[in-house]
Protein backbone atom coordinates (compact mmCIF):
# COMPACT_ATOMS: atom_id res chain seq x y z
CA UNK A 1 0.00 0.00 0.00
CA UNK A 2 1.02 3.58 -0.81
CA UNK A 3 0.71 6.22 2.20
CA UNK A 4 1.29 9.81 1.99
CA UNK A 5 2.12 11.57 4.60
CA UNK A 6 0.28 14.66 4.90
CA UNK A 7 0.86 17.30 8.34
CA UNK A 8 -1.72 19.38 9.12
CA UNK A 9 -0.18 22.84 10.76
CA UNK A 10 -1.17 25.77 12.32
CA UNK A 11 -1.19 28.13 15.02
CA UNK A 12 -3.43 27.09 18.30
CA UNK A 13 -6.87 27.07 17.30
CA UNK A 14 -6.81 27.15 13.66
CA UNK A 15 -8.94 23.55 13.27
CA UNK A 16 -6.21 21.36 12.74
CA UNK A 17 -7.70 18.45 15.11
CA UNK A 18 -10.83 19.24 14.14
CA UNK A 19 -10.22 19.28 10.60
CA UNK A 20 -8.28 15.69 11.04
CA UNK A 21 -10.83 14.00 12.70
CA UNK A 22 -13.51 14.96 10.16
CA UNK A 23 -12.52 13.27 7.82
CA UNK A 24 -10.20 10.45 9.36
CA UNK A 25 -12.17 6.71 8.63
CA UNK A 26 -10.49 5.69 11.76
CA UNK A 27 -10.46 6.61 15.20
CA UNK A 28 -8.35 9.77 15.38
CA UNK A 29 -5.24 9.18 17.70
CA UNK A 30 -4.71 12.58 19.56
CA UNK A 31 -2.59 14.04 22.61
CA UNK A 32 -4.79 16.33 23.77
CA UNK A 33 -4.50 17.30 27.08
CA UNK A 34 -6.26 20.33 29.38
CA UNK A 35 -5.10 23.51 27.78
CA UNK A 36 -3.22 25.59 31.53
CA UNK A 37 -1.81 28.70 29.33
CA UNK A 38 -3.04 31.29 27.61
CA UNK A 39 -4.32 28.55 25.20
CA UNK A 40 -7.22 27.73 27.70
CA UNK A 41 -8.78 31.61 26.85
CA UNK A 42 -9.22 29.56 23.04
CA UNK A 43 -9.82 26.11 24.17
CA UNK A 44 -10.58 23.98 26.73
CA UNK A 45 -7.88 21.29 25.40
CA UNK A 46 -5.23 21.44 23.11
CA UNK A 47 -2.68 19.15 21.08
CA UNK A 48 0.72 18.26 22.69
CA UNK A 49 2.92 16.27 20.55
CA UNK A 50 0.60 15.48 17.48
CA UNK A 51 -2.78 14.07 15.87
CA UNK A 52 -2.84 11.37 13.45
CA UNK A 53 -5.53 10.32 11.34
CA UNK A 54 -6.14 8.31 7.89
CA UNK A 55 -7.98 8.36 4.83
CA UNK A 56 -7.99 5.81 2.43
CA UNK A 57 -8.44 7.05 -1.54
CA UNK A 58 -7.50 4.48 -3.78
CA UNK A 59 -7.91 0.45 -3.12
CA UNK A 60 -4.09 0.48 -2.73
CA UNK A 61 -3.42 4.17 -1.30
CA UNK A 62 -4.11 6.01 1.60
CA UNK A 63 -3.28 9.52 3.31
CA UNK A 64 -1.76 9.33 6.65
CA UNK A 65 -2.37 12.66 8.35
CA UNK A 66 -0.37 14.06 11.10
CA UNK A 67 -1.35 17.14 13.21
CA UNK A 68 1.16 19.36 14.73
CA UNK A 69 0.55 21.52 17.99
CA UNK A 70 0.22 24.81 17.72
CA UNK A 71 1.50 26.04 20.94
CA UNK A 72 5.11 28.06 20.76
CA UNK A 73 6.74 25.19 23.55
CA UNK A 74 5.68 21.97 21.57
CA UNK A 75 7.45 23.87 18.30
CA UNK A 76 9.81 20.68 18.24
CA UNK A 77 7.42 18.24 16.70
CA UNK A 78 7.07 20.19 13.47
CA UNK A 79 10.62 19.48 12.50
CA UNK A 80 10.02 15.72 13.60
CA UNK A 81 6.61 15.30 11.41
CA UNK A 82 7.66 17.18 8.37
CA UNK A 83 10.74 15.46 8.31
CA UNK A 84 8.79 12.55 5.90
CA UNK A 85 5.67 14.01 5.11
CA UNK A 86 4.78 14.26 1.07
CA UNK A 87 3.18 17.30 1.48
CA UNK A 88 0.98 19.83 4.04
CA UNK A 89 -1.42 22.05 4.71
CA UNK A 90 -1.01 25.56 6.15
CA UNK A 91 -4.02 26.37 8.56
CA UNK A 92 -4.83 29.90 9.20
CA UNK A 93 -7.77 31.11 11.65
CA UNK A 94 -8.79 34.11 10.02
CA UNK A 95 -10.89 35.73 12.75
CA UNK A 96 -8.16 36.21 14.91
CA UNK A 97 -5.20 38.47 12.77
CA UNK A 98 -2.92 37.79 16.07
CA UNK A 99 -2.31 34.16 15.33
CA UNK A 100 -1.10 35.49 11.59
CA UNK A 101 2.47 36.58 12.81
CA UNK A 102 2.67 33.07 14.32
CA UNK A 103 1.19 31.67 10.80
CA UNK A 104 4.09 33.04 8.86
CA UNK A 105 6.68 31.85 11.55
CA UNK A 106 5.46 28.11 10.52
CA UNK A 107 5.07 28.79 7.20
CA UNK A 108 8.39 29.84 6.98
CA UNK A 109 9.68 27.01 9.14
CA UNK A 110 8.24 24.62 6.97
CA UNK A 111 9.72 26.18 3.44
CA UNK A 112 13.49 25.72 4.97
CA UNK A 113 12.73 22.29 6.00
CA UNK A 114 11.31 20.93 2.83
CA UNK A 115 10.23 22.25 -0.77
CA UNK A 116 7.31 19.63 -0.80
CA UNK A 117 3.61 20.37 -2.47
CA UNK A 118 1.70 22.62 0.51
CA UNK A 119 -1.91 24.64 0.10
CA UNK A 120 -3.06 27.21 2.82
CA UNK A 121 -6.45 26.56 4.38
CA UNK A 122 -8.14 29.57 5.60
CA UNK A 123 -10.76 28.61 8.55
CA UNK A 124 -13.53 30.54 10.50
CA UNK A 125 -14.29 32.79 7.29
CA UNK A 126 -17.62 33.07 8.43
CA UNK A 127 -17.15 34.77 11.76
CA UNK A 128 -17.19 38.33 11.99
CA UNK A 129 -14.04 40.36 11.79
CA UNK A 130 -12.91 37.50 9.38
CA UNK A 131 -10.46 39.05 7.74
CA UNK A 132 -9.75 38.67 3.49
CA UNK A 133 -7.76 35.91 1.84
CA UNK A 134 -6.13 38.33 0.19
CA UNK A 135 -5.23 40.26 3.37
CA UNK A 136 -4.38 36.74 4.62
CA UNK A 137 -1.89 36.25 2.12
CA UNK A 138 -0.28 39.83 2.43
CA UNK A 139 0.56 39.22 6.09
CA UNK A 140 1.58 36.04 5.21
CA UNK A 141 3.77 36.92 2.50
CA UNK A 142 2.81 34.72 0.18
CA UNK A 143 1.58 35.34 -3.75
CA UNK A 144 -1.82 34.32 -4.50
CA UNK A 145 -0.23 33.32 -7.85
CA UNK A 146 2.29 30.85 -6.59
CA UNK A 147 0.97 29.43 -3.67
CA UNK A 148 -2.68 27.84 -3.06
CA UNK A 149 -5.08 29.69 -0.48
CA UNK A 150 -8.49 28.61 -0.15
CA UNK A 151 -11.43 28.17 2.34
CA UNK A 152 -11.64 25.91 4.62
CA UNK A 153 -14.69 24.41 7.00
CA UNK A 154 -13.01 21.94 9.57
CA UNK A 155 -16.26 20.80 10.80
CA UNK A 156 -17.54 20.19 7.36
CA UNK A 157 -16.43 16.73 5.88
CA UNK A 158 -16.59 18.02 2.74
CA UNK A 159 -15.21 20.99 3.04
CA UNK A 160 -12.29 19.36 4.41
CA UNK A 161 -11.72 16.27 1.30
CA UNK A 162 -12.17 19.17 -0.99
CA UNK A 163 -9.10 20.62 0.24
CA UNK A 164 -7.31 17.43 0.23
CA UNK A 165 -7.82 16.08 -3.27
CA UNK A 166 -6.59 19.53 -4.63
CA UNK A 167 -3.51 18.41 -2.45
CA UNK A 168 -3.51 15.11 -3.49
CA UNK A 169 -3.63 16.67 -7.20
CA UNK A 170 -0.71 18.65 -6.61
CA UNK A 171 0.94 15.89 -5.25
CA UNK A 172 0.00 13.93 -8.50
CA UNK A 173 1.49 17.28 -10.26
CA UNK A 174 4.79 17.40 -8.24
CA UNK A 175 5.40 12.75 -9.71
CA UNK A 176 4.67 14.21 -12.97
CA UNK A 177 7.67 16.46 -13.07
CA UNK A 178 10.34 15.19 -10.59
Amino acid sequence: MEILRVVITGAVGSGKTTFIRNISEIDVVDTDKRATDETSEIKLRTTVALDFGRLTIAPNQSLHLYGTPGQERFEFMWEILIKKANAYILLVDAHRPESLRYSRRILNFMKRQTQIPMLIGVTHTDCEEAWEINDIALALGVVKEDTTIMKVNANDKNSVFIMLLKLVEKLAESYQYS
